[in-house]
């Protein structure tokens, strides 16, 4: 008999309680993706013993921190100054990100996830490049080919706005299906034995609903993603 899913707890008061959510798994159930049978909901829930109430969404396959609320009037306090927060995602992306740039450019909704797609809204996004490396391998039209460590600072939190606002850049983040390079995407797979999104949800800094002190929540880069920042030889901690 299988043992339940447990996750690493970043966070714990008697308020919030935040994890180190896995590549691949949803937050919660979905229509998008019936085929999951696992979820961060469910499982900080059967962890703690008592509901929880998701403050934030994380894509399937980005990993990283998780926040959730031990009620949803708490869950509402922290959305209503989402705004506020200060986030950071690390993404390895296709190329050499050159200078610190931040993007402003406008998304529209996705269909798909039941959004307006006629209706732009406002998205800004800073990237700062930290760490590059070429490789001797000629994926696409060259005999070496270029990745990039990104960090990237969201403004807002629409739907794939990383995701958007690098392909935009045309720097693709490595293991993206839907705005990614298929090339990219299934050498790295292969050859470096990572086939997941290189997406991690570093840090959350936001100010506490009851105390109103500020506090930051940092996430571990862990598995496949660890392993491959070891061969390239890049720090875990930035």
């Amino acid at each position: 008999m299988s043992q339940p899913l447990t996750l690493p707890i970043l966070f714990q008061d008697e308020h919030l309680i935040a994890v180190n959510k896995p590549s691949g798994l949803l937050v919660h159930k979905s229509w998008v993706a019936k085929d999951a049978k696992e979820f961060a909901l469910q499982t900080v829930r059967d962890m703690v013993g008592k509901h929880v109430f998701p403050v934030h969404r994380l894509d399937r396959p980005t990993s990283g921190v998780l926040l959730f609320a031990f009620s949803g009037e708490l869950a509402q306090q922290v959305q209503s100054q989402w705004h506020e927060a200060e986030k950071t995602y690390l993404a390895v992306v296709r190329g050499w990100l050159k200078d610190t740039i931040k993007v402003d450019h406008p998304l529209k909704g996705m269909a798909d996830y039941g959004q307006d797609s006629d209706t732009e809204q406002d998205a800004q996004t800073l990237f700062t490049p930290l760490a590059q490396i070429e490789v001797d391998a000629p994926i696409d039209k060259y005999p070496q080919s270029r990745f990039g460590l990104v960090k990237a600072q969201p403004f807002q939190g629409r739907t794939h706005q990383i995701r958007r606002h690098l392909k935009h850049l045309s720097h693709p983040i490595i293991g993206d299906a839907r705005y990614g390079k298929g090339k990219y995407n299934r050498y790295v797979g292969e050859h470096f034995e990572c086939p997941r999104l290189l997406l991690h949800a570093a840090q959350l800094i936001i100010t506490h609903p009851v105390t109103q002190l500020p506090i930051t929540i940092s996430a571990p880069i862990e598995g496949d993603m660890a392993q491959l920042f070891e061969r390239f030889e890049w720090p875990l901690k930035w």
